[in-house]
């Protein structure tokens, strides 16, 4: 049995995705093959694709790490999941596992959430790395309160949109930044109290204009931070958090740093264990249910687009196009 997957059987550029026939998946134990209804595309996607890689990748490899769909078949071993089960899922396509821009995938059972009925497989797609990636570094690090001023940079991006709405669900006041009216207002709508256009005003100032005793939590998405910047605003014991920017090295102002007492956390989602992923799932099912949580999505493309879409993602995350606000959604 064949079926139809976007691949590569050697990093480089986008054009490297080849769109065909591979085999079709089997599960056997704890595995559960999911019929795939949607899937995302993920900056750490195209990293991957273009060779940085610090595990050995399947040949083909299919690209991609989240997806949402329907339970085709479980192996002896599953007992989370039933077949017909809707279920979603990151931190495939990473650590040496297949990915998920395919019909079907082959799922360890510990790594699929149940999708409420009355949420999409798009919008489930579209918040899994990225609602996960929020989640741990709101709660399990940062371990933000309700009453407390967090500001995130980009606010309707993949990661910074989910942060913006966890942070409101959350009761803390945010400060987002956003490029253009367009996005300010998008970031408003999201629940941001107060939105910085970075390209008209000048953040630092404008943060502590509505913060004058700083922020609480500092969430950088830039991939070259200036910590120096960061922590003139933070409040005493604030914590920053960084989940980008593999090749930065900045300068690290170590005495106002430890004189306010400050806390920097750094992590990437799919060092997070099973059980911890699972906690942010409940709390992402949870929100989405209640539209407390919105998923952001700029496009949707078929499956067969997934070179293209690689390329407008890459355009935007390294070239700096600004031509996406949310996420890329392809579906089979």
């Amino acid at each position: 049995m064949t079926m139809k997957a976007a691949f590569i059987t050697e990093c480089g550029p986008a054009q490297n995705i080849q769109y065909g026939e591979i085999d079709k998946p089997s599960v056997t134990g704890s595995q559960v093959l999911v019929k795939v209804g949607a899937v995302s595309l993920n900056p750490v996607d195209t990293y991957i694709r273009n060779g940085a890689n610090y595990w050995e990748l399947p040949n083909p490899f299919v690209v991609g790490c989240d997806l949402a769909g329907t339970v085709e078949a479980i192996g002896d071993e599953v007992t989370r999941f039933q077949v017909g089960d809707r279920v979603w899922g990151t931190n495939q396509g990473l650590l040496g596992r297949q990915g998920t821009f395919a019909e079907y995938c082959s799922v360890d059972q510990e790594w699929l959430y149940g999708t409420p009925d009355d949420v999409s497989d798009n919008d489930a797609a579209a918040c899994s790395l990225v609602g996960v990636t929020a989640h741990l570094g709101l709660f399990r690090d940062a371990r933000i309160q309700a009453g407390e001023t967090i500001f995130v940079h980009g606010g309707t991006g993949g990661v910074g949109a989910m942060v913006l709405q966890m942070a409101k669900a959350a009761g803390a006041r945010v400060i987002a930044t956003a490029g253009s009216e367009e996005k300010a207002e998008r970031c408003r709508q999201l629940g941001a109290d107060v939105v910085i256009n970075y390209k008209t005003e000048n953040e630092l100032e404008a943060i502590l204009a509505a913060a004058p005793e700083g922020v609480d939590v500092f969430w950088e998405t830039l991939r070259e931070p200036n910590l120096e910047d960061i922590v003139s605003v933070m409040k005493e014991r604030g914590r920053i958090v960084i989940m980008a920017g593999r090749d930065a090295r900045p300068d690290f102002p170590v005495g106002p740093f430890y004189v306010k007492c400050l806390q920097l956390f750094g992590f990437v989602m799919f060092k997070a264990s099973a059980d911890e992923l699972r906690a942010c799932s409940e709390d992402i099912n949870h929100w989405l249910s209640s539209g407390a949580l919105k998923a952001q999505i700029s496009q949707v493309l078929p499956l067969s687009e997934a070179a293209n879409a690689h390329q407008l993602q890459e355009d935007n995350t390294l070239g700096m196009q600004g031509s996406i606000a949310g996420k890329i959604v392809l579906t089979p």
